[in-house]
């Protein structure tokens, strides 16, 4: 049985969560507190495995709580709930970097609450499992521009799964990785902050110009489609280079997972691996259909491990899809396939 502590100034706020995990029998909430020094204490009454924090309270605020906890030398887990505002994303990645093992975003429709209930649950249970350390990073051996990518899509339910991969991928790796992640504008600064600490390679949100590299994973920032573009250094080397688009959305998301697949497909051609994880809607059909013609390979992560199958489902209909696999044996297949590319180009 997992114990957890909610901690919301809010009382609607305190119950429909409390009435959400509740509905899971391996979870027991423990306790609620209206505010951070309410929370500190329960803390050390408690002493719950999880703590879901709101940031915004009276007396002490959750970055508080978090700056408090940093001098202890024993805490629970903590799932941060953030508001879907510009100041809601700067806050999470100052919780991030304070030591907040997750962030969850916090509809802006009170009406709306109650349809996170699947996904909060599935956050809480992953949290446990996830090492009380920091990755450490070490430099990988194959350095510069990638000749080789691996390309992840997700959405709903998907940073839990993309936790797991990540962390999976060795360091030594002989491709470049690019992550495309729907997620509200802002917080990709705090999900790539959290994978860093998580994976066995660095990671960074993207920035315009940014080049593919061997061994280090790039996240796309929310609020622009990541597109790789063909280019070449001084020595004639190719680079896969990152430009952010504002063209309009599609699928209603921007980046969109088809966006940054489509284009890698003309530059990397066979020399790609992409990846579709748990995500709603038709985003990456179109994607992996290009990636498949050509010559890469496409990988699906298995129905059961996925919050949701839509996106999966749409290169399924596309007949796009070379592999389907359980959640634990893709970062093992996707080395593989890397490796087996990187002999056929020799």
């Amino acid at each position: 049985m997992v114990k957890l502590l909610i901690v919301d100034d809010s009382v609607f706020m305190r119950t429909v969560i409390r009435d959400m995990v509740t509905k899971d029998p391996t979870i027991e909430v423990v306790g609620t507190a209206s505010n951070g020094v309410d929370a500190l204490e329960k803390i050390q009454n408690l002493e719950p495995d999880l703590v879901t924090l709101d940031i915004e309270m009276p007396k002490m605020n959750g970055i508080q709580v978090l700056e408090e906890l940093k001098r202890q030398r024993k805490r629970p887990k903590i799932l941060m709930l953030s508001t879907l505002t510009s100041e809601g994303a700067e806050m999470t990645t100052r919780a991030i970097r304070l030591g907040a093992d997750d962030f969850m975003l916090k509809p802006k429709d009170i009406p709306h609450v109650r349809v996170i209930g699947d996904e909060l649950v599935t956050k809480l249970k992953h949290l446990v499992t996830l090492p009380a350390l920091p990755a450490v990073h070490r430099a990988s051996p194959t350095t510069g521009p990638a000749s080789h990518v691996v390309l992840i899509g997700s959405s709903a339910g998907g940073p839990p799964m993309l936790d797991t991969l990540l962390a999976a991928i060795p360091q030594d790796i002989p491709a470049g990785i690019v992550v495309t992640q729907h997620m509200p504008i802002g917080f990709t600064a705090a999900l790539a902050e959290r994978f860093n600490r998580i994976a066995s390679l660095p990671v960074k949100e993207t920035e315009n110009g940014d080049i593919v590299e061997n061994g280090k994973i790039l996240l796309s920032k929310a609020g622009v489609h990541t597109i790789i573009s063909n280019d070449m250094d001084a020595n004639k080397t190719r680079l896969g280079k990152i430009i952010h688009s504002n063209t309009a959305p599609l699928h209603g998301v921007r980046p969109a997972v088809d966006k940054t697949f489509e284009s890698a497909a003309k530059v990397y051609g066979k020399n790609i691996v992409s990846v579709i994880l748990s995500g709603m809607g038709n985003d990456a059909g179109a994607g992996a259909q290009a990636i498949k013609e050509a010559g890469g390979t496409s990988l699906l992560c298995d129905e059961k491990d996925c919050l949701v199958y839509g996106m999966a489902r749409s290169a399924i209909q596309k007949n796009a899809v070379d592999k389907v696999l359980p959640l634990a044996k893709l970062a093992p297949e996707i080395e593989r396939l890397v490796h087996q590319m990187e002999a056929a180009n020799v």
